[in-house]
């Protein structure tokens, strides 16, 4: 007897306007067509009327399978039908799981269809424009854990993410707990889209938000798109470019400021909590920048409104001068910002009285430099970079009522006196403050610290190096 053969065919998502000229064409010289018995409402008409049809009800599917062998085995054409595409949570790996089961010699030929996940994205405009993953709740064959590493990888590697099997009569918690793991990753403004019985007259489609979504909406019928760090809703479609940050330089953009842009933007996605004020993430994306370290997360302390308070005093005039304690850190405040908002810097280390100053008094020449900053200018921003002992010398003046600044950004480098030298600094609750706890520091670590402060109002647009 002439062996059958199986195809397995994917029959899109319901309409028949989505299925392909190749699937109907299967059906319709198939001698057996076996499916999930919803199925058939969609190809009914499609079927020729002595065409055997077999079908079962749900978490039938290796049943189905052993019937379309059995009917192939004995010569017929058997075609074996899945919702979307076949190859896509569908009976095509099954099917050549079978046949290496039982060793059988039956040909199998896959026909793909449009996945629910295509459709969706389709009515929802253009989501899936990059790189996308896909991931199903359902954890009746595959262990929740493992699910939940993948939502992770998802979220942290920011793929425009298609979710299928969202929810069920008995899972409830699993799309709440998947909404709960891309909020720590993505912003609350992602684009997220469902879009219900894709394709069939229920069709219902809605645009969203990660932060205003509202898993009651979603039943199992529903297929929900999460777009990445670059999609964005207009006219009620959700849109993801092609490519990140593709936006053409503007006139008043250079190349270097262009980078750091792009930089910034980088930073931003890889940060373990983005929800936090904005001054104080403009402060920490500066520091990030210019160490590559991700620890400044939980090493930069920033006093409340500390960027924004001290920003405000510069653009107003009230604030005129910076004090740092070494020359190093002065020349990594951008000059430019200084120019516009009018502010000086001084550094007092070489300066002639300092010496004799250190050598009377045994104190260093950075202890020196800030007597005599403090003398001249007492309501400075004075700026540590390097010296530990000069900012233990603001404290002791400030506590002696001799100094009162503007404000501190406390960032000297070192072993010796370090931790000490900070802690020292946190009381002063009435100055503001901007501090690198531990031993960690340097004098470009403060200068950037100043810059954030200097181009503060860059921050909501999330535009750095205007003065670079």
């Amino acid at each position: 007897m002439e062996k059958g053969k199986i195809i397995v065919a994917g029959i899109g998502p319901g309409s028949q306007d989505d299925i392909t000229p190749a699937v109907i064409n299967a059906m319709k010289i198939s001698d057996v067509i076996v499916g999930y018995k919803y199925y058939f409402r969609f190809v009914q008409d499609i079927i020729n009327p002595d065409t055997l049809c077999i079908d079962s009800g749900m978490k039938k599917e290796r049943e189905r399978a052993e019937e379309a062998f059995r009917y192939a085995e004995g010569g017929k054409t058997v075609c074996v039908i899945s919702s979307g595409d076949s190859g896509i949570y569908g009976m095509a790996p099954l099917i050549y799981e079978m046949r290496e089961e039982t060793q059988s010699t039956i040909d199998v030929e896959v026909l793909p269809g449009i996945s629910a996940f295509q459709k969706a994205a389709a009515l929802m405009g253009a989501p899936i424009g990059h790189d996308f993953c896909i991931i199903s709740l359902s954890d009746l064959m595959t262990p929740w854990d493992k699910i939940e590493k993948r939502i992770i990888a998802a979220a942290s590697a920011d793929f425009v993410t298609a979710v299928y099997n969202p929810k069920s009569k008995g899972r409830y918690w699993q799309l709440y707990r998947l909404i709960e793991l891309f909020q720590k990753d993505r912003s609350p403004e992602t684009p997220l889209g469902y879009v219900r019985q894709a394709g069939r007259e229920e069709q219902e489609i809605k645009m969203t938000t990660l932060a205003a979504f509202d898993p009651q909406e979603i039943d199992m019928f529903t297929i929900i798109i999460i777009g990445n760090s670059q999609s964005y809703i207009a006219n009620n479609n959700i849109i993801t470019p092609r490519g990140y940050y593709r936006e053409s330089m503007s006139e008043d953009i250079g190349i270097g400021q262009d980078i750091m842009i792009r930089s910034f933007q980088t930073i931003e996605s890889e940060l373990k909590n983005k929800d936090i004020p904005l001054g104080r993430k403009w402060a920490l994306l500066h520091a990030i920048h210019t160490t590559a370290d991700f620890e400044m997360e939980n090493i930069l302390h920033t006093d409340e409104d500390a960027v924004e308070t001290l920003h405000k005093l510069f653009t107003k005039g009230k604030a005129r001068t910076i004090v740092t304690d070494v020359t190093m850190v002065a020349s990594g405040i951008r000059k430019g910002a200084l120019e516009r908002l009018g502010v000086d810097v001084k550094c007092y280390l070489h300066d002639e009285r300092v010496a004799s100053l250190a050598k009377n008094k045994g104190i260093t020449r950075t202890q020196a430099g800030i007597r005599l900053a403090v003398e001249e200018h007492p309501e400075a921003l004075y700026v540590f970079g390097n010296a530990p002992t000069a900012l233990i010398e603001l404290c002791e003046l400030i506590r002696k009522d001799k100094a009162h600044p503007t404000g501190i950004i406390a960032a000297p480098v070192g072993f010796v006196n370090v931790r000490e030298s900070k802690h020292m600094t946190k009381p002063f609750k009435d100055i503001p403050k901007l501090i690198i706890e531990g031993r960690k520091g340097g004098s470009n670590l403060a200068a950037t610290l100043v810059n954030s402060i200097l181009t503060f109002d860059d921050a909501e647009q999330l535009k750095p190096g205007r003065d670079v």
